[in-house]
């Protein structure tokens, strides 16, 4: 047997918190990219993309953001509009739509139109108050769940899935299926780096039965 290759350990507890950041977001790729489109108290809208996303359940069905505090202590703009209304919306970022997020991810003050700085375009809620974004290959319009306080710096939002938007060529309707090509999502990595979703293949789960017949076989990739 082959000896196991040099392993480099780490205590968590013992690391400070920028080093475990650059630890989890080195590994723990490619993470999915919500670009998050929330309201306030007011009406003014707000957009914001978050790589700590991903969806956790489907009865119910959930995503879930982790919403870092300001420096100073303080919510962002997202978890305070959450808060004040319950709603936010999850747009799934395109390739096409990297530009326009990465605009939308610049700290400007609040009460700025960052959809009107990145050119994109605002459409109307169905069920909640906060719009979805005209460009997105997808989008979910979500009720507030549960926030998480989980410590001194962020907060984990769950958010019920109660409506979803898809621009017609990345679904089957009648399947349900969506076309991971027309979908076109991008995935973020460790530092300022980013990956498409092009490089696909498929590997189905095997049965006990299939791995004892033909492991070798079943375990290919297509």
């Amino acid at each position: 047997m082959e000896a196991a290759p040099p392993v480099v350990t780490f205590d968590f507890a013992k690391l400070s918190p920028r080093e475990r950041y650059k630890l989890l977001i080195g590994a723990v790729v490619p993470r999915p990219i919500a670009l998050v489109t929330t309201v306030d108290a007011q009406g003014v809208v707000n957009a914001a993309p978050f790589s700590f996303f991903n969806c956790l359940s489907a009865d119910p069905a959930i995503l879930a953001l982790g919403v870092e505090y300001r420096p100073t202590g303080g919510q962002k703009d997202t978890g305070r509009n959450v808060r004040e209304t319950l709603a936010f919306t999850v747009n799934i970022v395109s390739d096409a739509l990297v530009e326009g997020m990465n605009i939308c991810a610049v700290p400007f003050e609040p009460g700025i139109d960052e959809l009107a700085r990145a050119g994109l375009t605002a459409m109307p809620g169905v069920k909640v108050p906060c719009p979805w974004i005209g460009q997105a290959p997808a989008a979910f319009e979500c009720r507030h769940h549960t926030t998480l306080g989980i410590g001194n710096s962020r907060e984990i939002i769950l958010g019920e899935v109660v409506y979803a938007h898809f621009r017609a060529d990345t679904i089957d309707a009648e399947k349900l299926y969506v076309d991971p090509a027309a979908l076109d999502a991008v995935g973020r990595m460790g530092g300022h780096g980013y990956a498409t979703t092009r490089d696909y293949f498929d590997l189905p789960t095997m049965s006990a039965a299939t791995w004892q017949s033909d492991p070798a076989a079943a375990n290919r990739r297509r």
